[in-house]
């Protein structure tokens, strides 16, 4: 289970730990949302396929899926709090490797590396955040949660628009950034939650007979999320829209989250947040369906923002009705099993929907994500009438 220390019972240092917790990864979130549309621009001007591109993009989630298992005995061997640092620091130099070998071969070993080293930061926050958060609170408290962690990455893509794509300012940005992650967590630490040995009682494949919708929602909000970022640049080239101009679109659609979650968590509380989860799986479809009408109008700039709110809130809404649902060790679990099910999401989704767009054209990257959101939509409705 989640133990906090004693003093972490007094509502003070309580908001400093949460405080904390979410500006550490927040500035961890910018190295994340720098990296993706800036690693798939240097591949498109090399040559690059747009399968290639997903692929390679691919290998961060297989580093996600195979670590999340490892996470809950890391943080109890280590400590939380030193597994998390480290990952840091490894972050930072992984990074640096990829800046410096600037081959998609060897980006497949890096990015793999990346999404080892990056996961447990995700992991931990997310535990430490639900642990800290007042019940009556959790749904408003996970939505800022979200909302910060977004605006980190809605200001990796606007660095490109600063440094550019070319050369090494834009890998000295997300290196620093990462080392700055690991500043932030260390000034943070002795108010954190630890994670104790009763998360041996449910381990990561246990408990997703427990939450089998919830985790398939993860993938679907996993699947969107990479491969819009790494696929949305590709689909842009096909209308002849500069790179200046589609980083500026991707910025707009993270910045949706950052406007929107904490709505979402509030709406959450009133409502609950399997439905407002299953408002988000419609309204991203919709937004799927007008994307290729829109692309070439003003009218896209509000779509993709409305679009990136409701697709990450199948995210956040789905995090929240875990806090509700599950504590001590199958919390641990429940979360180490979302990152695993990120993972399986990012994995399967961008090589999936680059390798229409070979086929289709452009227009198969809003066709494979809507697929997928009208899948978790059925999904949800049988499970409705079944119980």
């Amino acid at each position: 289970m989640i133990a906090a220390d004693s003093h972490n019972s007094e509502a003070g240092p309580q908001w400093a730990g949460i405080t904390g917790v979410i500006a550490t990864v927040s500035v961890f979130a910018i190295a994340q949302g720098l990296s993706y549309p800036l690693l798939s621009f240097i591949l498109q001007r090399q040559g690059v396929s747009p399968a290639m591109i997903g692929l390679s993009a691919a290998m961060t989630p297989v580093g996600f899926i195979l670590s999340s298992p490892l996470i809950p005995g890391l943080a109890r061997r280590f400590g939380a709090g030193r597994t998390a640092l480290t990952c840091a620091a490894l972050s930072a130099v992984v990074l640096a490797l990829i800046g410096w070998t600037q081959n998609v071969y060897l980006w497949f070993p890096l990015r793999f590396l990346i999404g080892v080293v990056t996961n447990p930061l995700y992991v931990l926050s997310e535990i430490w955040v639900i642990a800290l958060a007042p019940p009556a609170r959790r749904g408003r408290i996970m939505g800022l949660y979200s909302t910060i962690i977004s605006a980190g990455f809605a200001t990796g893509p606007l660095c490109l628009l600063a440094v550019g794509t070319e050369g090494w300012p834009p890998f000295l940005v997300g290196i620093c950034a990462f080392v700055l992650c690991g500043i932030c967590l260390a000034s943070v630490l002795p108010r954190l939650p630890r994670v104790d040995e009763a998360g041996h009682q449910v381990s990561v494949m246990g408990f997703m007979p427990l939450a089998w919708l919830l985790l398939s929602a993860v993938v679907v909000a996993a699947g969107f999320e990479q491969a819009a970022l790494a696929l949305l640049p590709v689909y842009g080239t096909h209308y002849g829209i500069a790179e200046a101009r589609m980083s500026a679109l991707l910025s707009v659609m993270i910045a949706g989250n950052i406007a929107m979650q904490v709505p979402l968590g509030l709406l959450a509380e009133r409502l609950t947040a399997r439905l407002v989860r299953f408002i988000c799986v419609l309204l991203t479809l919709f937004g799927c369906a007008l994307l290729p009408v829109l692309i070439e109008t003003p009218l896209v700039w509000p779509c993709v923002f409305v679009w990136g709110a409701v697709s990450y809130g199948i995210y956040t809404m789905s995090i929240i009705e875990l806090g509700e649902r599950f504590t001590g060790s199958a919390l641990v679990a429940g979360n180490a099993a979302f990152s695993l099910m990120w993972g399986v999401g990012g994995i399967l989704v961008p090589p999936l929907a680059g390798g229409v767009m070979d086929v289709l054209g452009a227009g198969g990257l809003p066709a494979t994500l809507g697929a997928i959101c009208a899948v978790l939509a059925l999904a949800t409705i049988i499970r409705r009438r079944v119980l």
